[in-house]
């Protein structure tokens, strides 16, 4: 299904049809303020595996972010992070980037594996926050790539519908996608160390 929401004001009734199809384990492609992502429920392991198959991966090997709307969810899923870090976050989210955090012993039952850390996002974009905020909990997210190895990402979600129509539940039309990626920090060490310069510039 390809569902028409604009970010300005998203209609009740098609969040509503989202969250159903999320927590019955579907799989939804929805726009961020970066490029557009493919995610799912964190409640929902075979959500995940689809998600981790669609990447051509194995689900206890993927880097999934987790898309939140506030961070009051961080505790749930990280161990105590300092007041510098938490500090960093606060003034650069909601926006385009990933914080790489130490996971507490929630995470590798999600993914059923060791993982250590996860990548936080808190998305300066209306729809997916509006989704996040009802569904109640985060949703495993990873970056939609495009086949064409000058654009990485596709932009169009016409495009997007297209190709992957018969493999997910739900495309979301917000627009126009970016195609320029998060900055992705890493904060699970002594020093904060920037992996990924992209479309985030560090207050």
């Amino acid at each position: 299904m390809l569902l028409k929401i604009y970010p300005e004001n998203p209609s009740p009734r098609h969040i509503k049809t989202v969250i159903e199809c999320l927590n019955d384990g579907g799989l939804v492609i929805f726009p961020t303020d970066t490029v557009y992502g493919l995610g799912s429920s964190i409640h929902c392991s075979k959500a995940l595996d689809k998600v981790a198959q669609l990447k051509g991966i194995k689900k206890e090997k993927a880097n999934f972010s987790f898309i939140f709307n506030n961070l009051s969810m961080l505790s749930e899923f990280t161990t105590p992070i300092g007041n510098e870090v938490f500090k960093l976050m606060r003034r650069n989210l909601p926006g385009p980037f990933t914080f790489i955090l130490n996971a507490n012993q929630n995470v590798p039952k999600i993914f059923q594996n060791k993982k250590k850390t996860i990548g936080i996002r808190i998305p300066d974009e209306n729809i997916i926050h509006t989704i996040v905020e009802e569904l109640g909990h985060p949703i495993a997210t990873t970056s939609i790539l495009d086949d064409d190895k000058i654009l990485e990402y596709t932009t169009d979600p016409e495009l997007i519908y297209e190709k992957y129509k018969d493999r997910v539940d739900i495309v979301i039309d917000g627009g126009f996608g970016g195609n320029q990626p998060s900055t992705i920090i890493d904060c699970t060490g002594n020093e904060m160390v920037i992996l990924r310069e992209a479309k985030g510039k560090l207050e």
